[in-house]
């Protein structure tokens, strides 16, 4: 089964980014995922359901620890051929 996680934390800053948006991205972009896409209010990554959720745990709890205040995600299942 392959997933797609879409997520962002949150507080924003404008001025520069935040420690716990940073912290996210390198989890997300070191992770056993394919089709990383990072941007300034929004991420994506797709991969097996494993990898995904592996790095979903860790996405939390580490964006957490470097002072996210929420962090908002979606987990779908892609079928056969959607991308």
């Amino acid at each position: 089964m392959r997933l797609r996680v879409e997520f962002t934390t949150e507080p924003f800053d404008l001025d520069e980014v935040p420690a716990h948006a940073v912290v996210a991205r390198e989890v997300i972009q070191t992770a056993a995922l394919d089709a990383v896409d990072v941007g300034p209010f929004g991420n994506t990554a797709e991969g097996g359901a494993d990898e995904v959720l592996k790095a979903v745990d860790a996405l939390l709890r580490r964006s957490l620890e470097a002072g996210a205040t929420r962090v908002s995600l979606q987990v779908n299942v892609i079928g056969e051929g959607e991308q």
